[in-house]
């Protein structure tokens, strides 16, 4: 059964702590402190990417046969118009050698149809031969007439055919891929097989970046960026926006944004393929109000006491807590050299974040101390939470 008598002193408890005031977590405890000074920051956002040429082209073969000859390798420098590879032409001369055949047949009948026509157009004057027979002799001309059509049509075909085994470099670069050897063989039923790739100039690359939907908005072209890629990373590497495609890409219910980034490779130390860890810098600011992160993820932990007025001003209607707007943060400053310490929640407006520190662009001033951590007695220090999302 319940003591009336314990009763009794929980009252009495509960009387002392509200007569205390504004205090609701009354303990010993040392405060940390920052103070709120003016400094330089950049705002940048991650990205990963894959290096690629900025303009590369797939040689391939339009017609099936076997290689025969390759004049060119891996990493052979070409120029546009430059033969870099040789299909057996034998079966494809031979049709062109047909088509040819044929064409001059249709063209010796075509010359005796209208030998024939001027034979019975006279005839035909002298009324000896029916028009009936007339009119035949000029269908069989116009026959012969389109005959020839079709054999100069075969013959081109099986020309361009020909035309086709010997392979060009269509621009001028460097070979970065050779797909085949001599004596394999090409089959161009279906698709068209690519033998070389070609890269244009491996002094100018392009990083294709993904951003998440999250920072996208922040991105525009023309904004500088600094990556670094494994095979050499103690090197800073520069780069420029150049665009940002509005295709998205979802992998894993994961949103990314295509970002390109112009990049130049003077001495050629960046590869096709390699993966880019990418900085993009959105935002620079010059002697501003600043604090450290840990202010703004600052709770104030038993045995630190809380100006309940001015946390009941800065808490919303609903009782959900304190208002916090997309850029406003809540931050703590203490109340004097008071035990148990006393601290005050303030409303911050907030600017750009480099992640250690955030500018502040109003609540507080120059000089003012913030509260970044909090020890209560001989414990460890209470470590803020992680950064906001």
């Amino acid at each position: 059964m319940f003591n009336l008598k314990y009763a009794g002193a929980l009252l009495l408890l509960a009387g002392g702590l509200a007569a205390a005031g504004c205090t609701k977590k009354p303990a010993a405890a040392t405060l940390e402190t920052a103070v709120v000074k003016r400094g330089n920051l950049t705002q940048k956002i991650t990205a990963t990417g894959l290096i690629s040429a900025v303009k590369s082209v797939d040689v391939g073969s339009q017609i099936s046969g076997t290689i025969l000859k390759l004049f060119v390798d891996y990493n052979s420098v070409v120029t546009n118009g430059q033969i870099i590879a040789q299909i057996d032409p034998a079966l494809y001369q031979a049709n062109v050698h047909q088509s040819q055949g044929n064409l001059d047949n249709a063209r010796a009948a075509l010359e005796l149809a209208r030998v024939n026509e001027a034979r019975e157009k006279i005839l035909l004057t002298n009324s000896l031969v029916a028009q009936a027979d007339y009119d035949q002799t000029i269908a069989t001309l116009h026959q012969a007439e389109a005959n020839v059509e079709i054999w100069k049509a075969t013959l081109e075909n099986s020309q361009a055919s020909f035309n086709y085994c010997t392979i060009y470099s269509p621009i001028d670069g460097m070979v970065i891929a050779r797909k085949l050897d001599v004596g394999q063989t090409v089959a161009a039923a279906f698709n068209t097989p690519v033998l070389f790739t070609i890269a244009n100039d491996l002094t100018k690359m392009n990083i294709d970046a993904s951003v998440s939907e999250s920072d996208i908005g922040q991105v525009r072209a023309g904004q500088t960026a600094e990556f670094t890629v494994d095979a050499f990373p103690d090197d800073v590497f520069q780069g420029q926006v150049v665009q940002v495609r509005k295709s998205p890409s979802t992998v894993d219910n994961v949103v990314t944004y295509d970002t390109v980034i112009a990049v130049d490779n003077p001495e050629q130390k960046l590869f096709p393929g390699m993966t880019a860890d990418v900085q993009i810098l959105v935002a620079v600011r010059t002697n501003v109000l600043e604090i450290p992160n840990t202010a703004l993820r600052f709770v104030p932990p038993d045995g630190v006491a809380v100006d309940l007025a001015a946390e009941a001003s800065a808490t919303n209607q609903t009782g959900s807590g304190l208002v916090t707007a997309p850029n406003q943060r809540v931050v703590y400053v203490s109340l004097g050299n008071q035990k148990p310490p006393h601290l005050k929640p303030l409303h911050v407006k907030v600017g750009v974040d480099d992640g250690a520190n955030t500018e502040i662009l109003g609540g507080l001033r120059e000089g003012d101390a913030v509260v970044t951590a909090a020890w209560s007695g001989a414990a460890k220090p209470f470590q803020p939470g992680p950064p906001p999302p």
